[in-house]
């Protein structure tokens, strides 16, 4: 399956049997990045995060800890 990435526009193959490719393929509203595209992303987040000037907010739902 070949693959867009949002942020770079580079082509991509995916093997068919990824679960990636299968929610690609299946709903439309998800879309795929690069690894560098995501490392990038990933770091520079993390940079944010230590300047302690960004908030980084994970959920608006508390999730329970004792099941």
């Amino acid at each position: 399956m070949r693959v867009k990435c949002v942020m770079c526009d580079t082509i991509e193959e995916l093997v068919d049997d990824t679960l990636e490719a299968k929610r690609l393929r299946n709903r439309p509203i998800h879309t795929h990045m690069c690894n560098n595209c995501y490392q990038r992303i990933e770091q520079r987040t993390k940079e944010r995060l230590a300047t302690g000037k960004f908030h980084f907010y994970r959920s608006s739902r508390k999730i329970e800890e004792d099941f």
